[in-house]
């Protein structure tokens, strides 16, 4: 394992997972049961075991069915069958759901930045009304059951399995060479669809994984209201160079007489959703940012400035739904007064994994011989060069007080091959240099682990995998050349401010090995 030569005091840890690397959670060891005098007892506690080793089993298994849907070819291979838009009929008739997706009373969302968030504002909201709710986003960071929300909790075990079950069994009785399995995102997607309607929620709020026009989560014909998210460049592989078309496909989602609101756009974007939205008769309203004052001193549940224009995208949406619903009295009188109570414990309420997430580590901030450690995660999952910079000025904020004592500043980093690290890692340097942040060392990991299967507890196979590196490492040759220009391309020995690890594991066990050994020093991980 790669050593680090010296580390200063206090380990701040940016973690920034572009292509849902996951973010693990310290485990818990049980400790060794007690014999128990009552055999009845034992026996119950021998059998609950085994069941939980069947669950775990079941679960793995579905785990599994689950990654054969993952296409190995690029999104925008035009060959890629299963991504074929009219299939999606095909899946709908397949499993009955035509029908009860017309019933559905959905809030749906694109955009390029910020539409998870804005999602989760919306369906706190909501729920904080009294409805319940279902919330549908992407990506998971540790378990795939993350994407699926009722009442603003994980969906349980017991039901994903039900549901999945209820899907794969259907669609492998019926799909063949001409009709194949719907792809990993759109059997999601449809599976979301058969969980909100089984669980008969009043609202269900979806977050388009990619697009808008041609995305999975587009079978909805009649929405109650369609939101855009802020917008910028990415994707563009499929969706275009320009923010005109850019902001055209994502106007994909606009249905003709559905009212839509909008975050405050740039030009460009702004004409291309207003000639859509006049095209289909559709009323666009621009949603402006929140104004702190409106919330009564209390704060948003998800942290950082950008998040004011998520929030006010998401009480424009929440309060057209309640409109439309025939809620005209719980909804906000103005945009400038303090929203209603309910409004108010909704966003401060609301929360979500991997955006402006702070986690301090409990394997290494607990217990009297770590009580001089410190290893600190901050999570976000920027993935475009605007979201890039607004995470290195959060970063920057947060940990601000934290540099007065000695710190070290850590990037853990990873994004997908398809993504070009140029225009993503510039934009995080050049803004924490900006702002008085000095990564002392940055570790690149795939996010594919030979370690752990995400969303399950399988243990590590008895032969590791070889692990294809080559991507992290022309990762690694971007930040050298960043730090030190064409000369670190070049340097092969990269270990002063520089690592590649094969698994997050094996990062993990790096930092906190680190963090251990200079306690004088407070670890500050951004990812």
């Amino acid at each position: 394992m790669p050593h680090r030569p010296h580390l200063a005091q206090l380990r701040r840890l940016l973690l920034l997972p572009c292509s849902s690397v996951p973010v693990p959670v310290p485990a818990c060891r049980l400790s060794s049961p007690r014999a128990m005098a009552s055999s009845s007892v034992s026996a119950a506690a021998a059998a609950a075991q085994a069941g939980g080793a069947v669950a775990a089993a079941e679960y793995e298994d579905v785990m599994g069915r689950l990654s054969s849907l993952i296409t190995q070819k690029v999104r925008a291979h035009s060959g890629n069958r299963g991504n074929q838009w009219d299939l999606m009929a095909h899946y709908l008739q397949i499993l009955e759901l035509e029908e009860p997706i017309a019933r559905m009373k959905v809030i749906h969302v694109a955009g390029t930045k910020g539409k998870g968030s804005t999602c989760t504002f919306t369906e706190a909201i909501l729920r904080s009304c009294g409805f319940s709710t279902g919330l549908f986003t992407s990506p998971h960071l540790m378990d795939v059951r993350e994407r699926f929300r009722l009442n603003g909790v994980d969906i349980s075990e017991e039901k994903f399995l039900k549901y999945f079950w209820w899907c794969w069994n259907k669609l492998k009785e019926k799909t063949d060479d001409d009709i194949p399995m719907p792809t990993y995102f759109r059997f999601l997607a449809l599976l979301a669809f058969k969980i909100f309607s089984a669980e008969q929620v009043d609202v269900a709020v979806l977050e388009v994984g990619l697009g808008g026009k041609f995305d999975a989560t587009n079978v909805v014909e009649a929405p109650v209201v369609c939101g855009i998210a802020s917008l910028g460049y990415d994707h563009m592989e499929i969706l275009g160079n320009t923010l005109g078309e850019i902001a055209g496909e994502k106007a994909g989602i606009f249905k003709k007489g559905v009212p839509a609101c909008t975050a405050p756009q740039p030009e460009e974007a702004m004409i291309a959703l207003k000639q859509r939205a006049s095209e289909l008769g559709v009323s666009l309203q621009v949603a402006h940012p929140l104004e702190p004052h409106q919330l009564k001193d209390q704060h948003l549940g998800l942290r950082g400035e950008h998040q004011y224009v998520n929030a006010g995208l998401a009480v424009a949406l929440a309060s057209t739904w309640l409109e439309k619903q025939g809620h005209v009295e719980r909804i906000p009188l103005n945009r400038t007064d303090p929203l209603p109570d309910q409004f108010i414990s909704g966003l401060s309420n609301a929360s979500l994994q991997g955006r402006a997430q702070i986690i301090t580590d409990s394997q290494v901030n607990s217990g009297e011989e770590d009580k001089d450690c410190s290893l600190v995660f901050y999570l976000d999952g920027a993935h475009s060069p605007e979201s890039m910079e607004i995470c290195a000025r959060w970063f920057s904020h947060v940990t601000k007080e934290d540099r007065t004592v000695p710190s070290s500043m850590i990037l853990l980093f990873n994004c997908m091959s398809v993504r070009d690290p140029m225009r993503l890692l510039p934009h995080l340097l050049d803004t924490s240099t900006q702002n008085g942040v000095h990564f002392d060392m940055a570790l690149f990991v795939p996010n594919q682990s030979q370690y752990n299967k995400l969303g399950t507890n399988s243990s590590a196979p008895a032969e590791p995998e070889q692990i294809d590196l080559s991507w992290q490492l022309s990762l690694q040759r971007v930040w050298q050349k960043l730090l030190h220009g064409d000369k670190g391309m070049n340097n092969t020995n990269s270990s002063e401010n520089s690592l590649v690890f094969e698994s997050l594991p094996l990062a993990m066990e790096w930092l906190r090995t680190n963090a251990r050994q200079n306690r004088s020093t407070s670890f500050q991980a951004i990812k």
